[in-house]
Formats: C-alpha cells, sequence, structure tokens
C-alpha cells in the first residue's frame, strides 16, 4: 500500500471564486456600512432629538436633525452606506417626513438579517420572507388609520406642528404649521389633489426679525428692490407687464469694439441710442403700463441706466434682473405669458392688481405684488430670522410640514404618532408569527422586534429608559389601546391622539416599504465587483 503525499502549495488563481466565505464577508462588511450610517444619525430622531452641526469644506456650517439634510451633507464612499443615503432622498420625495425614521428602521432590519443569516437561513428566503411581512405591516397601517376631510383644517394643522416639533424651530410651530396648511390648500386644485406641486410656494428667507415674523403672502414677492431711484415704490391700480427683451442700446452678436474719432459721429452714436430707447418707452407708456418686469438678460444689461431715468420720469415701478428659472412661477401666479417683442407689448397683454409697494423687511427691501386679478394657484412665504442658520433650518421644517400636509392631501389618513403605529405593527406581526412555521415564522418574528427600534429611540432621546417603556408600551397594546404612544413632554405613555400627536398614513407607509425594500436589496448583493475605469 503506497501512501500518497498531496502537496499543499499555494492554491491556483482560477479555483479563487470558488471560496465560499466570500459571499458572506461581502453580505457583513455591507450590513456594517448601513448600520454605521443608522447610528450617526440615531440620535436626532423625535422632538427630543439632537441636532448634528455640519462643516462643509468650504468652511459653510448647517445646523439641522434633518435626516435627509445630514445624509446629503456627508461624505459617504462606501456603496452599500450610499443606499441608505438614496433610501433617505426616496423618503424625502415620497413623503417629506420621516427622513430619519426610515434610515433607522433599514439599520435595525439589517441587524435582524443579521441574526438570521447567523442561524444559517437563505438570503433570497429572507428576502421573500420581508416582502410578504412589509405588504402585512402595510395592512395593519391601514387598519390603524382614521379618515379626514380636507375641510378638517385642525387636523391638518395638527399633522404639520407634530411634524415640526421635532425641529429646531418647535417652539413656533403654532404659527408655521397653519401657514404650511393655507399654503398647501391654496395650492391645491380640486378635482386634481393628487398632484399637488409644491414648487407652486416660494419660500423666501428675509434676514431680520425673528421666525415669528414668518408670513404667508397671497400675491407675488420678489426678493429685488425696485431698480428706479426716483421713480414710484408704491403703485395703486398696477397694470403689470412682464418683458424679455431688452431696453438698452442693441450689440452686435460678436465681440469686437468700435473707433469712433469724430466727435459727430460720436454724438449720432448717442442720439440713436437714445432714440431707440425713447421709442420704446413711449410704447410702454402707450399701453399704460405702470409696473415692468424685466427678465435678467446674458449678453448684454436688460434695461440701461438711460430707459431708468426715462421710466422714472413716466412713473414706471421697474423690477429688474428676474432669474430665468422664476419666470415660470411668475407667469403661474400673474396668470400670463412673458412679453418677447416690442410689437407685442399691447394692453391687453398687461395685468391688473390692486397694489404694488416696496416693502422694508430687516436689513433688505423686497417688492410685493396683492390684490391680482385671475391671479394663479401659487403663493409666497416670506420666512424671517435672527441669523443664517435659523433661516436655513427654519425653510427646511416648513417644507417638512408642506409635505406632510401635501401627504394629507393626496391620501386622506391619519393615524398616531409617538412610536405607537410600530408597537401595533409588532404585536400583530409577531402574532402572525405564530401561525406560520419554517423560516416565515423566523423571519416575521426578526422584523417585528426590529421595528421597536422606534419607540426604543423616542425613550432613549427623551431620557426615559427605552427597555422599561417599550415594556410597558407593548402592555398597553396588548391590553387593547392602539392609540398609546410615548408621550416626550410628560416621560409616560398616554393616549396620543388626545396630545395631538398625529402623522399621515403615507408617510408610515412608504416608511416600511422603502426600508424594506432597501434591506432586500443589499441582501442579496453577494460580491462587489470595481470596473476599469
Amino acid at each position: 500500500m503506497v501512501a500518497k503525499t498531496v502537496a499543499k502549495g499555494p492554491r491556483p488563481q482560477g479555483q479563487a471564486y470558488k471560496d465560499k466565505s466570500k459571499p458572506a464577508d461581502i453580505r457583513q462588511s455591507n450590513i456594517n456600512a448601513a448600520k454605521a450610517i443608522a447610528d450617526a444619525i440615531r440620535t436626532s430622531l423625535g422632538p427630543r432629538g439632537m441636532d448634528k452641526m455640519i462643516q462643509s469644506g468650504n468652511g459653510e456650517v448647517t445646523i439641522t436633525n434633518d435626516g435627509a439634510t445630514i445624509l446629503k451633507q456627508m461624505n459617504v464612499i462606501h456603496p452599500a452606506a450610499k443606499m441608505l443615503v438614496e433610501l433617505s432622498r426616496a423618503q424625502d420625495v415620497q413623503a417629506g417626513d420621516g427622513t430619519t425614521s426610515v434610515v433607522i428602521v433599514a439599520g435595525a432590519l439589517l441587524e435582524a438579517v443579521e441574526k438570521l443569516l447567523g442561524m444559517g437561513i437563505h438570503p433570497t428566503a429572507i428576502s421573500d420572507a420581508f416582502q410578504r411581512c412589509s405588504t402585512k405591516a402595510v395592512e395593519i397601517l391601514t387598519e390603524m388609520a382614521r379618515p379626514i376631510e380636507l375641510s378638517d383644517r385642525e387636523s391638518l394643522v395638527k399633522s404639520a406642528s407634530t411634524s415640526l416639533n421635532s425641529k429646531v424651530v418647535s417652539q413656533h410651530s403654532s404659527q408655521l404649521a397653519p401657514i404650511a396648511v393655507d399654503a398647501v390648500l391654496k395650492v391645491t386644485e380640486p378635482g386634481r389633489e393628487a398632484g399637488v406641486d409644491l414648487k407652486n410656494v416660494k419660500i423666501i428667507r428675509s434676514l431680520g426679525g425673528t421666525i415669528e415674523d414668518t408670513e404667508l403672502i397671497d400675491g407675488l414677492v420678489f426678493t429685488q428692490r425696485s431698480a428706479g431711484i426716483n421713480g414710484p415704490k408704491r403703485v395703486e391700480k398696477a397694470k403689470i407687464g412682464l418683458i424679455q427683451f431688452c431696453i438698452s442700446a442693441p450689440k452686435t452678436d460678436m465681440d469686437h469694439s468700435i473707433v469712433v474719432s469724430d466727435y459727430a459721429a460720436m454724438d449720432r452714436v448717442l442720439k440713436e441710442e437714445r432714440a431707440y430707447i425713447l421709442n420704446i418707452v413711449k410704447q410702454i407708456k402707450k399701453s399704460g403700463c405702470n409696473v415692468l418686469l424685466v427678465q435678467k438678460s446674458i449678453l448684454r444689461d436688460a434695461i440701461s441706466d438711460l430707459a431708468l431715468h426715462f421710466l422714472d420720469k413716466i412713473k414706471v415701478m421697474v423690477v429688474k434682473d428676474i432669474e430665468r428659472e422664476d419666470i415660470e412661477f411668475v407667469c403661474k401666479t400673474l396668470n400670463c405669458r412673458p412679453i418677447a417683442s416690442l410689437d407685442h407689448f399691447l394692453p391687453e397683454h398687461l395685468v391688473n392688481a390692486d397694489l404694488v409697494e416696496e416693502v422694508s423687511s430687516g436689513t433688505s427691501k423686497f417688492v410685493k405684488f396683492t390684490g391680482i386679478q385671475n391671479m394663479g394657484r401659487t403663493v409666497s412665504i416670506v420666512i424671517r430670522g435672527s441669523n443664517k442658520l435659523v433661516l436655513e433650518e427654519a425653510d427646511r421644517s416648513l417644507h417638512d410640514a408642506l409635505c406632510v400636509v401635501r401627504c394629507l392631501v393626496k391620501n386622506r389618513a391619519l393615524i398616531a404618532g409617538g412610536g405607537a403605529p410600530e408597537i401595533e405593527m409588532a404585536l400583530q406581526l409577531a402574532a402572525h408569527a405564530q401561525t406560520l412555521g419554517g423560516v416565515d415564522a423566523y423571519c416575521f418574528r426578526a422584523f417585528a422586534n426590529a421595528l421597536e427600534v422606534i419607540p426604543s429611540t423616542l425613550a432613549e432621546n427623551a431620557g426615559l429608559n427605552p427597555i422599561a417603556t417599550v415594556t410597558e408600551l407593548r402592555n398597553r397594546h396588548a391590553q387593547g389601546e392602539k392609540n398609546a404612544g410615548i408621550n416626550v413632554r410628560k416621560g409616560a405613555i398616554t393616549d396620543i391622539l388626545a396630545e395631538n400627536v398625529v402623522q399621515p398614513l403615507l408617510v408610515s407607509t412608504s416608511l416600511i416599504t422603502l426600508a424594506s425594500e432597501t434591506v432586500r436589496s443589499i441582501l442579496k448583493i453577494d460580491d462587489i465587483v470595481n470596473t476599469m475605469q
């Protein structure tokens, strides 16, 4: 009998891909990276959540506790962690609120996945079970929801102030919430509620004053001051013209200089320029226009000093340098079309308004249009704040509140906040897991436990004992109190609907579906391949 000796040399290169541990390592690396992102913003959840100070490379500082903003500005390198940043952005687009919660839930689900993989359950089996879990969770949420009508302004204000309560500007939620509700209802077209476009709500930041001075303007506001020096600053019964042509001496298309050596020729050039501008101004006067809006021009001055002088004399108020991207909003508000050439500057193309005036606000001045005839469905909000950081955070908070109201307009249902829906889903999913057998039972139970991360984080951030609070909350829900939630102000478990802590159903349903989709995507990855470029 001859014993064969096997040489244990280096493994041939062609067999490297047969290594069974590589997919598991890649999966583990992805899960760890995504969990690190979730842990980074966990402390900023809820009304007692902390804020983050973000410093960019150029020295710009941002203070916020909005999940989407924090993640957008974070320098993330790992591809799986980038998926969580995209998840937060998707929630921001879909619902506008719940951007922090969605990442935290995804992180908790990944932790559950890690344990299930440790038991030896196949990733595809976990992924399919999680798909069924999310469908079941959405059904549970829909059963909990309470339908509302758009005429029920009080409920809309409650949900907007719940969204604002977790922001830096929470003490001003009683002023900002009604503004957000009125703004969204103003731009909602009856019969087309699903297509509410928040681009029709223009938010203007004005430094100076406090957030309490924020106002909703049923009209149009320009951040520029009026251009004329001696022109009118207040025009009643205004006739407004929006022009896209220039009131200045024409220029050639190419860059070249003309040398004028003769005084008579120079005089002729100036005379021609004067006659050209005077002709345009006469046409404007003839139409009866007394407020002129001029689009910004790239190639030359949209309006020359000489033209301004003439327009001042005929008592026309001028607002110049209107940005190209603002033209659509201005046209929608005034219900008009921009006038592209002098031949079309006729009285029938003008818009009437009761009052156009220049208003000073803090250090800046802006032009305000009110009483516009046949006004489009748009609205402007002027936010005031003592410094740039407060202004930016107020803008973001108001955007979230507007999104919450938009969610309610699209899907008219409210559910309780304060961790109540998550605990209810966890309980019902755990009960459902008892009826299942095999792998599904484990996955459903893991999914249910993962959802408890929201109430536990809420309690932790509020300085309560998370284990005792979640246990008490689970107990109350088991007794049938579906609306019991964590009352952060009192530090106890109470009926959260009585405390007016409500949120739109759409925020929670999109949170569950988006988080479980992202977790399933991360779970299905078993290798990371680098390309040549």
